[in-house]
């Protein structure tokens, strides 16, 4: 090796080795308990106002929850399907509504419905601001995916503002 070529071997090891300094680490975003509570609030009134007796789930970016709110009537089970359509769509950073279209037997992403805690049904869908992903928010109990999305929707427009940066 010459001594020419030696410093630009030595150049570009050092270079590589500044590059992966500056990405050893890196920053997040995720929902504040405030904007969480705020946002479930959302959903369980929207969904008091259709008549539906509900639970929601508002989970941080990592899908652990932040906020549970089951109205009096909720059922049993909607506490647990709330929070796993919360973490669905954080985990999938997707509504579960378009997760269960993707999912549907004899398509290639099939599988993904037997993973655990995956909720292939409407009512979770990602909290996103800025092109990040802040956390998921999921909702059960009302008659159908599409009435629990509108619920988890009305809980996200309820802190949108917030969320803008």
């Amino acid at each position: 090796m010459t001594p020419h070529s030696w410093l630009i071997a030595c150049g570009m090891a050092a270079a590589a080795l500044g590059a992966s300094a500056q990405t050893a680490s890196f920053e997040t975003r995720s929902l504040t308990p405030e904007a969480a509570l705020t946002a479930a609030r959302a959903a369980l009134e929207h969904c008091r106002k259709g008549g539906f007796q509900v639970a929601v789930a508002v989970v941080d970016r990592a899908g652990v929850l932040q906020v549970m709110l089951r109205d009096r009537y909720g059922g049993a089970h909607t506490v647990e399907m709330a929070q796993n359509k919360a973490w669905t769509a954080a985990s999938f950073k997707t509504s579960t509504a378009a997760l269960a279209a993707q999912t549907q037997p004899g398509k290639p992403m099939s599988g993904v419905r037997n993973l655990p805690r995956v909720i292939a049904a409407g009512g979770g869908r990602a909290v996103e601001a800025g092109g990040q992903l802040l956390g998921g928010i999921g909702v059960s109990g009302a008659p159908g995916g599409e009435a629990d999305d509108a619920c988890a929707q009305a809980g996200i427009a309820a802190i949108a503002d917030a969320l803008e940066f």
